[in-house]
């Protein structure tokens, strides 16, 4: 037994746990997993050498039926006990990586695209970090039966008005249990809505936190009474919810984005993996907001982020840099949503930042006036495009960019449209109660 499989089972064996859960996610970043009795601490010690097998025909993005048997191998490093789950005969959970049964690496496994693009810049001697801001709503029904925020609060505001603080308190409580470091709770700009930060880390870690931040909150708030969701656009007329994704990139332990002799004191790495976001950002947006409903979040007016531009402290633009300098200094993507899969937005992000700095993309000069002020007319004099305005131009844009299309591999980025193109086709053929008010009487 090695020292790592000892220490887990003895953490095991501490909390008193019963049920070991075996967690993965498909292709739509949505948690799957199977749940082991354990009977003896050797058990799950064959689990981590051997791994498990499973069906993944019915796994959405995994394999097909005729070639379905696939193997789920726990990452040591991702065991958890479970805080929601009865104390007495716990429960705890390991975030596993698929494997066919001869041992290679699954590739449609979405945690696996996140590897295959981390060990390219890992061979270069880089270590990529990300630290994102997921917002939340939590809800409830009217007497109606109708969903409505839980609360009437707005940015920052304070009980009464929040009714969120308790629960927030409630989360971050279950959060810490978790192992997560966090950093600041708050209430955001739309009723009902949230945010909780958790400190910024290395890529990999930070996907499977944030696979495990939505998991944990919404068991913990169904445990009070309440709902979560992490749909950007919930609730016509307020702002929606996004997942800003701050970025850098290490080399010997110094942040490669900090120059103290260059201008605004950005390395030219910075601004290439700047430019590099900003070449290849209506293809991202595809992989970073997923959803019919994300392009409801995306659109003027709303602080929604759809200029593709990039300013220093300017949130009016697609990419910020924030004002801390030194190992703070960072390069902000403020179009990702929480609905995304952040193993392959990671690792999308990733590659188009690295396309930048290869071939030396520069995102010219700094855009610092309020670009949601700006008519059509100074954005085309500027030279400022704007992000796709439906889910159906953002995988078109997806379709015609090799540098995104790739990080996802061939496997996943097929799966990925085919999906795409359904959820675009299944909505448009919809018909809403907005048009029947409109149309009806024409």
């Amino acid at each position: 037994m090695t020292d790592e499989i000892g220490k887990v089972i003895k953490n095991i064996e501490d909390c008193g746990t019963k049920f070991v859960r075996l967690q993965f996610v498909d292709i739509h970043g949505t948690p799957k997993n199977m749940a082991i009795p354990l009977v003896k601490s050797g058990d799950i010690e064959d689990i981590i050498k051997d791994g498990l097998l499973f069906d993944g025909s019915s796994i959405e993005g995994f394999a097909d039926i005729n070639n379905s048997d696939l193997i789920l191998k726990p990452d040591p490093d991702t065991f958890s006990a479970l805080p929601w789950r009865p104390e007495e005969k716990g429960t705890c959970r390991f975030i596993c990586d698929v494997y066919w049964p001869d041992g290679k690496p699954y590739e449609g496994d979405p945690r696996n695209v996140l590897k295959n693009a981390l060990d390219k810049v890992h061979k270069q001697g880089y270590e990529y970090n990300i630290g994102p801001e997921p917002e939340f709503f939590i809800i409830g029904e009217d007497e109606y039966g109708r969903i409505v925020p839980a609360d009437d609060g707005v940015y920052f505001d304070v009980e009464p008005v929040d009714q969120g603080t308790d629960v927030r308190r409630e989360l971050v409580l279950g959060l810490e249990s978790l192992n997560f470091d966090i950093e600041v709770s708050h209430h955001e700009v739309g009723p009902g809505q949230h945010e909780i930060d958790f400190k910024f880390d290395r890529a990999m870690k930070t996907a499977d936190a944030v696979i495990t931040f939505k998991q944990a909150i919404k068991a913990i708030v169904d445990n009070l009474g309440y709902m979560v969701t992490f749909m950007p656009k919930p609730f016509f007329g307020v702002n929606g919810s996004g997942m800003h994704c701050h970025q850098s990139l290490f080399k010997d332990g110094k942040n490669l984005f900090y120059d103290p002799d260059g201008e605004n004191q950005l390395s030219e790495e910075a601004l290439y993996f700047t430019g590099g976001l900003l070449k290849h950002a209506k293809a991202l947006s595809a992989v970073v907001a997923p959803s019919v409903n994300s392009y409801k979040r995306l659109v003027p007016g709303y602080e929604a982020p759809v200029y593709i531009s990039y300013g220093m402290k300017n949130r009016s633009t697609l990419v910020r840099v924030p004002a801390s300098r030194g190992i703070g200094t960072r390069v902000e993507f403020r179009c990702p949503d929480p609905s995304c899969n952040p193993y392959l937005a990671f690792a999308a992000m990733l590659e188009a930042g690295m396309d930048g700095i290869k071939n030396k993309i520069h995102p010219g000069e700094p855009t610092e006036l309020d670009v949601f002020d700006l008519d059509e007319g100074q954005l085309n004099n500027l030279g400022i495009d704007t992000l796709p305005s439906s889910l159906w131009e953002a995988y078109h844009a997806l379709e015609n960019d090799e540098i995104v299309k790739s990080s996802l591999g061939d496997h996943v980025y097929t799966k990925f449209m085919e999906y795409k193109k359904k959820e675009w086709d299944e909505y448009r053929i919809q018909v809403f109660k907005y048009e029947q008010d409109r149309y009806l009487t024409i």
